[in-house]
């Protein structure tokens, strides 16, 4: 702490009068301080400033690098690859504009004035520029009565007789009903259902239930496709459904049924139908 003192100092006065003792204040002693206290920096200051001029020269530092990698691509292009290059610097075709839509031809509906009102013929409004002559058909040619047709008789009667036969001979009725009468090809094979063949079977064997179907209790429908010739014997068999436990033994008895011939048009023909075989447990 400074200590306050008074020292007395004279004071200069007129001859004669005397010298009095003025009071005039000192300052104390100054404080302590560390020896060469001038002469160091602040560590802090010294920080701050040790930051400052490392982030301009990493700011510099970084463009000089980004620099470099701009600059040397461009001063070899050669190197480069022109296929990639063309890819990304040229911008792809536009898409190809769609085709045009079709325009709806208008047609053109040309109203065609009739010179008919009401069944009558009305007077014209004006008079028209060029009269249109109209044409009458003519009606067709009337049918001779002299005519005669292919294969008839010269001097016969006109228009024919009622009855009669053309050529005028009689003797050749069966010849010319022959010859018009076309011959008819009986089809091949005619599907039939199994209500008809059920009505035409003369020979039905039952078929003998398996014994490893009855002893495994199976039981069920077996359906076969089945050819009848035009004897009535059974020429093909096809299993279409059932157990294959069950088919063999309705193949083999459905192969010795026999039909009556199946007549069409009084001739007889194949037929195809289908078959079930069934199979019970009692």
């Amino acid at each position: 702490m400074p200590i306050e003192t008074e020292v007395l100092e004279p004071q200069i006065k007129s001859p004669g009068e005397p010298r009095e003792s003025v009071k005039v204040p000192r300052a104390g002693p100054l404080p302590e301080r560390p020896l060469f206290a001038d002469s160091l920096l602040d560590a802090s200051e010294q920080e701050s400033k040790r930051r400052k001029f490392a982030a301009i020269f990493s700011f510099i530092f970084q463009c000089l690098v980004i620099g470099v990698l701009i600059v040397v691509p461009l001063m070899f292009t050669d190197v480069l690859p022109k296929q990639q290059l063309l890819t990304f610097l040229i911008a792809p075709p536009p898409p190809p504009p769609p085709p045009p839509a079709a325009q709806a031809v208008a047609k053109v509906v040309r109203q065609i004035q009739s010179e008919l009102l009401n069944g009558q013929l009305r007077t014209p409004t004006r008079i028209p520029e060029k009269v249109q002559m109209i044409r009458e058909e003519e009606p067709p040619p009337p049918l001779s009565t002299t005519g005669g047709v292919v294969g008839g008789v010269a001097g016969g009667i006109p228009g024919g007789q009622l009855g009669g036969v053309i050529g005028g001979i009689v003797n050749q009725t069966s010849t010319l009903a022959a010859v018009l009468r076309a011959p008819s090809i009986p089809p091949k094979r005619v599907r039939v259902s199994q209500g008809v063949t059920r009505g035409m079977l003369i020979q039905k064997i039952e078929p003998a239930y398996p014994t490893l179907a009855r002893q495994a209790r199976i039981q069920g429908d077996v359906v076969l496709r089945a050819i009848i010739s035009k004897e009535g014997l059974i020429t093909e068999l096809q299993l279409v459904s059932g157990h294959p436990m069950l088919a063999p033994a309705a193949i083999a008895a459905v192969s010795q049924w026999r039909y009556r011939p199946f007549l069409l048009n009084g001739e007889p023909i194949e037929v195809e139908t289908t078959v079930n075989v069934t199979f019970h447990l009692f």
